[in-house]
C-alpha cells in the first residue's frame, strides 16, 4: 500500500512539473514554442488619434512570425484602445501587464497613458518603448523611452531653426495645453532661450484644442508684431490656424510647427503658407521615396497602413525591440526583456537622428518645408539638426 501511494505521489509530482514547464505565462515562460506577448496601449478613437503606430508595430510583428519568430516563438501582439479615458488607460495597462504577463510595452501611441501608467510599469518592472510618446511621463520615467522625439524636443527644435537657420525675431509661442504639459513646453522654451540667448515676442497658453475659430489669437499675434508663431497642434486645428491668417490678409507670417501637422493631408489642404510652414520632422521625412524609408514604405503599403511620421514611429519602435530580443541567449521573460533592453548597445537607423539606447532621448530634427501653393513638403536640409548637447 505504501508502495503504491508512494508510486502515485511521484507519478503526480513529476505530472505536475511537466505542465509547469509546459504551460504558457503570457510570454515570460521558457517552453520553446511559448508565445511571447508584447502589449501597448493607443488612443486609436476619440479626438485626436495615433492608430498608424500599434498598426506599424503589428505588421514588423507579423512579418517576425511569418519568418519563423525567434527559434519558433512567435509575438502575440496586445494593442488596445484607452480612447483618450484615464480609467480606460490604465485597466488596459493592467489588462496587458498583470493578466496577459507582457514581457515589455512596444509601439504605443496614446494622448495619456504614459503619465497614467509610469508607475505601474515600475511596480511591475516592465519596460515600455512608445512609437510615439506624446505626455510628459513618455519622458520622465526610467521605464520608458520612446522611439520618436516628442513634442517637447520638438519645440526647441522648431525654434532653433526659425531662430538661428531662418534669422527669425520676434517669435510668438502658442501652446494648446492638455494635462500637465504646461511646464515642460516651458522648458522646451527655456532650453531654446539658453542655447541663443533669446526669448519669445509672448507666450499664449490659452489656445483650445478644436476651436471651431482661431481668429482671436491670430489677430492677437498680429497686432503685437509676431513675424513667426511657434505652435504645437494636432493637425485640424494648425488648418484652421493657418486660414485664419488668410483670412486677415497676413500673408507674410512664418509657421514654426511641430511633427503632429506633417502630412500629406495637411499639405492638400493649405493654399497660402504665408512665408512657410517649417516643420522638423522627427524621423527622415516619409515624403521622400529613398532606400532610407524602402523597408518601412514596402511594409506600411503592403498592409495598407498610412504612410505617415505615426506609422515611422511604430515601425521603428517594433525594429529596436526585435533587434535586441533577438540578440538575446536564455529564457525570454520580462526580467530577461528588461535588463537586455537596459543593457542594449546602440542602434543606429538612417531614419532617426540619434542612434536608439533605452532611456537616451532622440535630439535630432530633419527640418521640411511647406510653400504657399505647391502642396508638396520639401526638404530644407541636407542633415539633421540637433539640440546641442552640454
Amino acid at each position: 500500500m505504501n508502495k503504491r501511494i508512494t508510486a502515485a505521489a511521484a507519478l503526480l509530482a513529476a505530472g505536475m512539473l511537466a505542465l509547469a514547464g509546459c504551460s504558457g505565462d503570457g510570454g515570460s515562460g521558457s517552453g520553446s514554442s511559448d508565445p511571447i506577448v508584447v502589449g501597448s496601449v493607443n488612443t486609436i478613437s476619440g479626438p485626436a488619434t495615433f492608430p498608424e503606430a500599434s498598426q506599424a508595430a503589428k505588421a514588423v510583428f507579423d512579418k517576425f512570425n511569418a519568418d519563423g519568430g525567434l527559434n519558433g516563438r512567435k509575438i502575440d501582439y496586445k494593442a488596445l484602445d484607452d480612447k483618450g479615458d484615464p480609467a480606460t488607460a490604465t485597466a488596459n495597462a493592467r489588462e496587458i501587464v498583470g493578466s496577459d504577463n507582457a514581457v515589455a510595452m512596444v509601439g504605443s501611441a496614446s494622448l495619456i497613458e504614459c503619465d497614467l501608467n509610469k508607475k505601474y510599469y515600475e511596480q511591475e518592472g516592465i519596460l515600455s518603448i512608445p512609437g510615439i510618446g506624446v505626455d510628459t511621463g513618455c519622458f520622465d520615467s526610467k521605464n520608458i523611452s520612446p522611439a520618436n522625439v516628442g513634442p517637447y524636443n520638438d519645440m526647441t527644435l522648431t525654434l532653433l531653426y526659425g531662430s538661428e537657420q531662418l534669422k527669425l525675431d520676434n517669435i510668438c509661442v502658442l501652446l494648446e495645453i492638455a494635462g500637465s504639459t504646461r511646464p515642460t513646453y516651458q522648458a522646451a522654451i527655456d532650453s531654446w532661450t539658453k542655447i541663443t540667448g533669446k526669448k519669445p515676442l509672448y507666450v499664449d497658453d490659452t489656445v483650445p484644442y478644436g476651436a471651431s475659430d482661431y481668429t482671436p489669437y491670430i489677430v492677437k499675434a498680429k497686432q503685437a508684431g509676431c513675424k513667426a508663431l511657434a505652435i504645437n497642434p494636432v493637425e485640424p486645428d494648425a488648418i484652421g490656424q493657418v486660414k485664419a491668417a488668410n483670412a486677415q490678409g497676413w500673408n507674410d507670417v512664418t509657421w514654426l510647427y511641430l511633427t503632429s501637422v506633417y502630412s500629406e493631408n495637411f499639405a492638400k489642404a493649405v493654399d497660402n503658407a504665408g512665408a512657410g510652414i517649417y516643420v522638423p520632422a522627427e524621423f527622415y521625412p516619409f515624403t521622400e521615396e529613398n532606400d532610407v524609408n524602402k523597408d518601412w514604405r514596402d511594409l506600411m503599403t503592403k498592409n495598407n497602413i498610412p504612410l505617415t511620421s505615426f506609422s515611422q514611429g511604430g515601425y521603428l519602435a517594433a525594429t529596436h525591440f526585435l533587434t535586441v530580443l533577438k540578440g538575446m541567449k536564455g529564457d525570454i521573460t520580462r526580467e530577461t526583456v528588461t535588463e537586455a533592453l537596459k543593457n542594449m548597445k546602440p542602434i543606429d537607423n538612417k531614419m532617426i537622428g540619434t542612434p536608439f539606447t533605452f532611456g537616451v532621448h532622440n535630439t535630432a530634427g530633419w527640418p521640411i518645408e511647406l510653400k504657399s501653393g505647391t502642396h508638396k513638403w520639401e526638404k530644407v536640409s541636407d542633415d539633421w539638426l540637433r539640440i546641442p548637447t552640454k
